[in-house]
């Protein structure tokens, strides 16, 4: 199974205490940086929609977003370019791409220290339902390659592993360790 257009959501501790009105802001100042990595191009503002996908920044290569779809406040990569190499480096481009995004919302002085990892949850998306139909059959294939990078991830700890069965959704994992982590932690697991 050839897995692009991986998404990584980290779900967030006090979702409720999370303003998102400063997000549009603090993305404008990261499209005027311009940090290496993605070409940053604007911000789309979806607020006003329940549950819905928040604040979103969009690159030329994936688009960073804090959303709230199925009323789960996290902060979201998606990956929209096709990216080379085996399907391994394809998700931990993707959890580094949302863990760093997140670390930098955690440190933003403007979100007044209220927007923080939970620590032990993440869903992985393929974004794609041509490469990956929500089928038993995409759920059989994909789980050896997810085992195996959860397992790096969350650095041998355990975890539950739980698909979305609804076939008309995305094809996606959601994961809870038994550990709470650290977004650095998960960093050094993705790096070693």
């Amino acid at each position: 199974m050839d897995m692009q257009h991986v998404n990584v959501k980290l779900m967030l501790a006090n979702p409720d205490a999370v303003d998102l009105e400063p997000l549009v802001p603090i993305f404008h100042s990261w499209i005027q940086e311009q940090a290496p990595g993605d070409l940053l191009l604007d911000i789309a503002d979806y607020r006003h929609v329940p549950a819905g996908p928040g604040v979103v920044l969009i690159g030329h290569q994936g688009d960073v977003s804090v959303d709230n779809i199925q009323d789960r406040l996290g902060v979201r990569y998606n990956r929209k370019a096709e990216l080379d190499g085996d399907n391994q480096s394809r998700m931990r481009q993707a959890a580094m791409a949302a863990l760093c995004a997140c670390k930098r919302l955690e440190s933003d002085a403007r979100l007044n220290g209220k927007l923080h990892f939970n620590g032990t949850e993440l869903e992985l998306f393929i974004n794609d339902r041509m490469l990956a139909p929500n089928t038993d059959a995409t759920r059989q294939a994909a789980e050896p390659e997810l085992r195996g990078f959860f397992a790096k991830l969350f650095g041998g700890a355990s975890y539950s592993l739980s698909f979305e069965k609804e076939p008309r959704k995305l094809f996606s994992a959601a994961v809870k360790t038994t550990k709470p982590f650290t977004i650095d932690e998960l960093l050094t697991n993705l790096a070693s």
